[in-house]
């Protein structure tokens, strides 16, 4: 199993106020799958996916990535097992507007501490993957909105994670650049890449193996027809 996340719960206080965002939430994630989470704004879905990218972490329950179980760790630890499994999509990109689109995937690879040789080699690569082979010297002003949301999918996929975590990645596209970019994860998908999903959009959802639907920080689950 390449995730498994067992009952857990996230409490947020707020003086003597405790407000519970996740309740007993168990959910298992094979190595291959697409998996959409779905729901309104303040379901507990963000906060299910930065407890997934150790960007928050549980009141109580286990959390095993990979087989380790990260519960435990402390800062830098999970810093560098995020980075060596984890890859981010975000919804309005979060590229570095003064550099190209090669040094913006490239980034990941500096904290890495991979050679720059061998991070152009990789990067130059990314961006071909995702099409942009012949976009690696312009700068995010320069590109799209569907072009920037693909160089923000190469970063996240220069380093080979194991599971790539998209959290809204068509919220600021438009619904030509918001196909292409499902058309892509659906290859990307099909090349072996877990995928996990934010959405609140069916349309998108509708697009995964597996939908989470999440509502009040409780998840149910469906299999999605093929």
């Amino acid at each position: 199993m390449l995730l498994k996340l067992d009952h857990i719960n996230k409490d947020y206080v707020t003086g003597k106020l405790v407000v519970p965002a996740l309740k007993d939430v168990t959910l298992h994630v094979e190595e291959g799958e697409y998996v959409a989470i779905m729901g309104p704004s303040g379901s507990g879905k963000s906060t299910l996916m930065n407890i997934i990218g150790f960007l928050d972490k549980p009141t109580s329950g286990v959390y095993e990535l990979n087989g380790r179980n990260v519960m435990g760790l402390n800062e830098k630890e999970m810093a560098d097992l995020r980075l060596n499994n984890l890859g981010f999509v975000f919804q309005n990109f979060q590229l570095l507007p003064r550099v190209s689109a090669l040094e913006n995937v490239a980034l990941p690879l500096v904290y890495a501490g991979v050679r720059k040789s061998e991070r152009i080699k990789r990067a130059r690569a990314a961006l071909e993957m995702v099409g942009l082979g012949e976009r690696c010297s312009f700068k995010p002003t320069q590109l799209s909105g569907g072009q920037k949301q693909r160089v923000a999918i190469a970063r996240a996929m220069v380093n080979n994670p194991k599971i790539l975590l998209a959290d809204e990645p068509t919220g600021a596209l438009d619904s030509k650049s918001s196909k292409q970019l499902m058309e892509l994860f659906d290859e990307l998908n099909e090349n072996g890449v877990t995928i996990i999903m934010i959405t609140h959009a069916p349309e998108m959802a509708a697009y995964a193996r597996r939908i989470v639907d999440i509502f009040d920080g409780e998840i149910s689950e469906r299999t999605v027809s093929t």
